[in-house]
């Protein structure tokens, strides 16, 4: 391959990320615009979105990132991975997350299990296919609205009368380099491992989406039907 051949490749998949970055960052600005406003929630329906997320999360978030990292074939993906398992395990992100949820009286009951059950399970099947580029882009998508989220869900704590925020404080700042180091490790996989053409980019994260989805807005369609 010559010179000019292999810069007009570069170019390209320079291009393809930029695109695929866009394409996230849209769908998390419409995800967190559509966010109901704290002031006009019940406490019931504050309680049920910490709740469900908590639920989701606490018991999943490793699993999922854990999946990832199974999938992936680059080498220089899945230190990327480990930082983020590493990080989670060693600072006990899921019992932090937990006494967020138990300080803003929100600790998950069977229903709030129960109303995220078949959302989560997709996600769960989905990433046990071990799609490399598919459970990145997939992670990657969810580290980057988690960390828009953690304000929001910061005010809904508040709004419980609740002043433990360790979990919305460490998660708004570190999944800012977690995001970006899941789209480098996308990148790489997706040059030595890429998809199949037949195969949807974006089929985990329209699952996930629809799981977060499910998260904030389950509890306020039961409360308004």
């Amino acid at each position: 391959m010559n010179k000019t051949s292999l810069m007009s490749q570069q170019s390209k998949s320079e291009l393809l990320d930029t695109s695929i970055q866009e394409t996230i960052n849209s769908m998390i600005d419409e995800l967190i615009t559509s966010l109901p406003d704290p002031k006009g929630l019940s406490s019931d329906e504050r309680r049920g979105i910490i709740a469900r997320y908590s639920a989701v999360l606490e018991g999943n978030f490793i699993y999922w990132m854990t999946a990832a990292y199974l999938a992936v074939q680059s080498e220089d993906a899945r230190p990327i991975l480990m930082e983020n398992l590493h990080e989670e395990v060693r600072d006990a992100h899921p019992a932090m997350l937990r006494r967020f949820a138990m300080a803003a009286h929100a600790f998950p009951t069977d229903v709030d299990a129960l109303a995220v059950h078949e959302d989560m399970t997709a996600v769960r099947l989905f990433l046990g296919r071990l799609s490399g580029v598919q459970s990145v882009l997939t992670m990657a998508f969810f580290e980057g609205f988690i960390q828009r989220f953690m304000a929001y869900l910061a005010s809904l704590a508040a709004a419980q009368g609740s002043v433990e925020m360790e979990y919305t404080d460490v998660h708004g700042v570190c999944d800012i380099a977690h995001t970006a180091g899941l789209f480098r490790a996308l990148s790489t996989e997706m040059a030595i491992n890429p998809l199949e053409p037949e195969k949807d980019l974006f089929e985990g994260v329209y699952l996930l989406r629809a799981l977060i989805e499910r998260i904030v807005f389950n509890q306020v369609e039961t409360l308004s039907a």
